[in-house]
């Protein structure tokens, strides 16, 4: 008789799985020219983060990220309509820069602990005018190639998903231990502001008090002098 085994997951810690392991898509956002747009993502040490994004011909309304012909798309497009990007990590360092391009891709492993940051800019151009762009950032299980996995391993479907699953599960944990710590660093970083503003809570009342004080003996040696006391 087979053994049973019990998988049961608690029903927040499911609903996190659940959602991690839907596919994602690309974002689609509309650029002013001349103005800038900015997207951040929190990442850990260690994560494996990989973006890639593409002009969308204007009254274009398919996806070009997918689209077989977007070369030939990209040779109708305006000279207008080209934008630039910068990725940075929490620190200011450049980790991907790209200046007048139609699309473009860039892959990284987070080696700081923080919100990394995707600024987009379309060149200034008038009369003015409005590029779209599409744009898919990944990160952590998301990120991986798991159809290079299936093929590598001649596993099945269902394997593949129970290692989507297994693999989801452990990132979540990892994100658990990773914002517990990052509360943990909040928590001491309140101690240490409340503690500063008590010691300058009593610092300014002695300073209060020291020239009320000195205030007093100068009207004091006042009166003295006028022999009013």
């Amino acid at each position: 008789m087979a053994a049973r085994v019990d998988v049961s997951l608690p029903p927040l810690l499911l609903l996190l799985v659940l959602a991690a392991a839907l596919p994602a898509g690309a974002l689609r956002f509309d650029l002013h020219s001349g103005h800038t747009k900015c997207i951040s993502d929190d990442m850990k040490v260690g994560t494996m983060a990989v973006g890639k994004y593409n002009i969308v011909a204007p009254d274009d309304g398919t996806s070009s990220l997918s689209s077989s012909s977007s070369q030939q798309q990209h040779q109708q497009l305006p000279d207008s309509h080209r934008i630039s990007l910068r990725v940075t990590s929490p620190y200011g360092n450049s980790l991907h820069y790209a200046e007048n391009v139609h699309s473009g891709n860039f892959a990284f492993t987070a080696s700081e602990a923080g919100d990394y940051l995707a600024c987009f800019w379309a060149p200034d151009h008038r009369p003015a005018v409005t590029v779209a762009f599409e744009f898919d950032w990944r990160s952590g299980v998301s990120a991986r190639d798991w159809s290079a996995v299936a093929k590598k391993g001649q596993v099945e479907m269902m394997e593949l998903e129970l290692r989507k699953l297994d693999d989801t599960i452990k990132s979540i944990h990892e994100e658990m231990f990773y914002l517990r710590e990052r509360e943990e660093e909040m928590q001491e970083l309140n101690r240490r502001t409340n503690s500063r503003m008590a010691w300058l809570g009593f610092l300014s009342l002695a300073i209060c008090l020291s020239v009320a004080g000195l205030q007093l003996w100068h009207l004091k040696n006042f009166f003295e002098r006028k022999k009013l006391l």
